[in-house]
């Protein structure tokens, strides 16, 4: 997955989520399976905008730190902590940090994936 890195230059950063939605979407037509954004990387702060097409999944992992993930478009199947957490769009999910989790989307997906990493 490629990303684009945007420091906070200053005190403040604009961004509009449709903008960066629709390249996402640009990459995710050409990569096929996934597409990933990262909009903003400050200390250990990363937003990411993350595309999955349908059937997509992200194979069981850990994050650096903890996470929260707000479903933008689609729906979202989060395997973790023992259970399945269906997500619908405008939801927000988080995680504790290190905690394994996979992700699928069977009719495709757009979300926002935030984590702060752990020193």
């Amino acid at each position: 997955m490629s990303s684009l890195d945007r420091d906070i230059a200053g005190k403040a950063l604009t961004l509009t989520l449709a903008d960066q939605v629709g390249i996402v979407r640009q990459r995710l037509a050409a990569a096929g399976d996934r597409s990933a954004l990262t909009i903003v990387k400050q200390g250990s702060m990363r937003v990411t905008l993350v595309a999955l097409a349908a059937g997509g999944v992200l194979e069981s992992h850990r994050a650096d730190g903890p996470i929260t993930v707000q479903l933008l478009e689609g729906s979202l199947e989060f395997e973790a902590d023992g259970r399945v957490h269906s997500l619908k769009p405008g939801s927000l999910f988080a995680l504790a940090s290190l905690e394994p989790h996979r992700v699928t989307s069977a009719g495709g997906s757009v979300f926002l994936l935030t984590v702060a990493v752990e020193k």
